[in-house]
């Protein structure tokens, strides 16, 4: 009988072993070409752009002009412990008197608006709105109620914004963001920002692994996306829309130009605005510090809330996404670059599932050698063509290590650039269970539900600690 299951067990293996090989094949050759096109970009610039196209820097930027009023939107939802905070931050990072933030709150989120409003007391920049329906709707109604207001002051005021920025209220702001999103909107639909995850200091490998990803989306996918002509979605924090863009868009959706309706209104946006003859911007600037113009914010530092984020990501993006926006922008660029960019944007949630069938693999190789060892059963060696292919990923996994390595290393130091190879472990695993989860929120959306805004615990840093982290960047030091 054992040995019967042992045979079953052993095709299984054979089985899974050639299909997880295969697919990591597919996957690794789409990330190698990626890879191969951002290096021959990387290389052009340095070497073949001519001295008056060169990168702009903080001191060629426009002083801000008052005339052209930024307003950012920063929706909330049980954010009492970390809002006031993130405010006041705000208002001192930003001299300028060319923004007013809306703070979105709900009627039954009390402590909310006290926090709000003690943030904003004697300050003419912060302005206070309550949703019409109680709380949690979604953050695309929430940030609807904030649009509505916007557009009553602007009638009142006999004034227009310049665009509307995104926040949330856990973001860490940089002191010249303002400046640079008005300086570079003018000339794009989006400009986007890049997104500096931090960790607190008893999270090294959950909260870590977002470091991680972002270092090497913000450094290499975002940038490659742009310099191919592709649409460029919003991160929902750091970036700014063109007034004139949501206005247009408002028209065709009945005043409501984030979708309540969508898990990732921010990404969805960015793609809608972008995909036509507007351009999107993503903006990578050092500031005379050094240090790159970005949002900085803590991660979930837990694995549930992980999960939660991680899977409202892949619902939102590689499930709804795919019903909602299908595979073509509705302007001209609908090209090969277009359709490729949403093949990559979706296929998280098929790479978990090929990454869960790998670690079973992995598992069955594992309990096939052992009971070679004790005598029991002797497992049928793999094809060569199984052989190829596993000399082949392996290679492809030494360079994806590497490679993802040289980005944590250029942001946090060379002790995160270290543990990013572990923590890849983490993020898999992370990937996987929220691939299920996210399959879950995918049927219920199909059933009828609607969306609703589950949101994860934020942490807010003292203020002298918010003052570090712009001398820890690049020096590997913890959050």
């Amino acid at each position: 009988m054992v040995p019967n299951l042992l045979i079953l067990l052993d095709i299984m293996h054979k089985e899974l072993l050639f299909f997880a090989s295969f697919c990591f094949l597919i996957g690794s050759t789409d990330d190698l070409i990626f890879d191969g096109l951002w290096l021959f970009y990387k290389f052009r610039r340095k070497f073949f752009i001519k001295p008056e196209y060169q990168k702009a820097t903080v001191e060629s930027l426009n002083p801000p002009d008052p005339s052209r009023p930024m307003a950012v939107f920063v929706p909330t939802w049980n954010e009492a412990a970390v809002i006031g905070a993130m405010l006041r931050r705000c208002l001192t990072q930003w001299s300028e008197d060319h923004f007013r933030i809306y703070v979105g709150c709900y009627p039954n989120d009390q402590e909310t608006i006290l926090a709000v409003a003690q943030a904003g007391f004697g300050s003419d920049k912060i302005r206070l709105i309550v949703c019409r329906e109680p709380g949690p709707t979604s953050k695309a109604d929430c940030l609807n109620n904030l649009w509505d207001a916007l557009c009553r002051d602007e009638i009142e005021e006999r004034m227009r914004f310049e665009a509307i920025v995104l926040h949330d209220a856990e973001d860490i702001v940089h002191p010249n963001a303002l400046n640079l999103l008005q300086h570079l909107v003018a000339r794009a639909a989006l400009v986007q920002l890049p997104v500096i995850p931090r960790r607190a200091r008893n999270s090294r490998w959950i909260a870590g692994h977002y470091g991680d990803e972002f270092a090497e989306m913000h450094g290499k996918q975002m940038v490659l996306r742009e310099a191919l002509g592709a649409a460029i979605p919003s991160a929902g924090v750091g970036c700014a829309f063109a007034r004139n863009g949501l206005s247009e868009l408002s028209v065709r959706t009945r005043g409501r130009p984030f979708d309540a309706n969508s898990l990732t209104e921010d990404y969805e946006l960015g793609l809608h605005l972008t995909g036509g003859k507007e351009r999107g911007i993503f903006a990578r600037l050092e500031d005379p510090c050094g240090q790159l113009i970005a949002t900085q914010e803590f991660f979930p530092d837990n694995l549930e809330d992980a999960i939660r984020q991680k899977s409202r990501w892949m619902a939102g993006i590689a499930l709804n996404g795919w019903d909602r926006m299908g595979w073509k922008s509705s302007g001209w660029k609908n090209s090969w670059r277009e359709n490729w960019m949403r093949l990559r944007d979706r296929k998280a949630s098929f790479a978990a599932v090929i990454l869960a069938i790998g670690y079973i693999t992995i598992i069955l190789t594992g309990l096939l050698i052992l009971v070679d060892l004790l005598g029991i059963y002797s497992a049928q060696p793999v094809s060569e063509i199984v052989r190829m292919m596993l000399v082949a990923n392996l290679f492809f996994l030494l360079w994806r290590l590497g490679l993802k390595s040289y980005f944590v290393f250029s942001l946090y130091g060379m002790r995160e650039a270290f543990l990013s190879i572990p923590r890849t472990i983490v993020a898999n695993v992370i990937n996987i269970l929220a691939a299920w989860r996210a399959m879950g929120r995918y049927l219920d959306q199909l059933s009828g539900l609607p969306p609703k805004w589950e949101k994860t615990v934020h942490f807010y840093p003292p203020s002298q600690d918010v003052q570090k982290l712009r001398l820890q960047e690049n020096s590997g030091a913890d959050g």
